[in-house]
């Protein structure tokens, strides 16, 4: 092979290498474009629905890297790396860090869910994954809850998912359920009439919903009223207290015994 012919391949060799380059260039340059364009599309449609700003931030990041990964993969391919062992090694790397984070991304999972579903809410009284608080923080590892005594208890969020979530502050109203006993010689009718007399004293009872007063049960001792009544959620608790105790002074002013479990032992003397 002579000079001219050595030249002539040396020619044709840059010259498919730089055209080859310059596709890499136009894709490069075009893919990392149609990857703005779409993460701004994606944020823009998350951000209509409302999604919580951190996720909104999170999925938006996540699928620009995705795209531009694909975009320099194919950048890659096109000036002529061989990206298959490439993408393998990645794929390898990838489950290996998986595993080894198995319990931190499925928190971040668990993280997602909560801030995307809402069901609970910072500053909702709940109980989840074993312990009840109030929501002080909602991150995308774990949940921050205060007790009523003031304990700050935080929990991943794994634990919140995996279980039952009870929301006691979701609703506007709650229903106050109460149980009094009575003796079995009072009268029932004068009984119901104390304890609505109570209840219609009390202020914080809606009066738009059902009022229930009905005999629960003949119990050993007791005849047991079944009392409901609905309030507004911030006056579940003092209701609540407040009713049980002006019940019992109510009882005590009509001269209605509360009875309490009692043993009679009698004694016989023998001869």
């Amino acid at each position: 092979m002579d000079v001219n012919e050595l030249i002539d391949k040396g020619t044709a060799l840059a010259y498919q290498f730089g055209v080859q380059v310059l596709t890499g260039i136009v894709i490069l340059i075009v893919g990392m474009w149609l990857a703005r364009r779409i993460t701004n599309i994606v944020k823009g449609i998350l951000s209509r629905r409302e999604i919580d700003p951190t996720i909104t931030q999170f999925l938006a990041n996540l699928c620009y890297g995705i795209l531009i990964a694909f975009v320099i993969i194919a950048v890659l391919s096109q000036v002529g790396v061989q990206t298959a062992s490439l993408i393998a090694v990645l794929g390898a790397a990838g489950l290996a860090v998986g595993f080894a984070l198995q319990g931190t991304l499925s928190n971040f999972a668990s993280g997602i869910l909560l801030i995307a579903f809402r069901p609970a809410r910072v500053g909702d009284y709940v109980e989840a994954g074993g312990v009840a608080g109030t929501v002080e923080e909602i991150s995308l590892f774990w949940t921050r809850l205060v007790t009523p005594d003031n304990k700050v208890i935080t929990v991943p969020n794994t634990a919140i998912t995996s279980g039952a979530i009870t929301n006691y502050s979701l609703k506007e109203q709650r229903r106050v359920d109460l149980s009094f006993g009575v003796s079995y010689d009072t009268d029932i009718d004068k009984a119901r009439a104390e304890i609505k007399a109570v209840l219609a004293a009390d202020q914080r009872i809606l009066t738009d919903r059902d009022i229930v007063i009905l005999v629960k049960e003949l119990a050993d001792s007791s005849v047991n009223f079944v009392v409901r009544v609905w309030v507004n959620s911030g006056d579940y608790w003092p209701t609540f207290f407040d009713l049980t105790e002006n019940v019992k002074k109510r009882f005590d002013q009509a001269g209605i015994s509360i009875p309490f479990p009692q043993m009679d032992v009698h004694l016989s003397k023998e001869d």
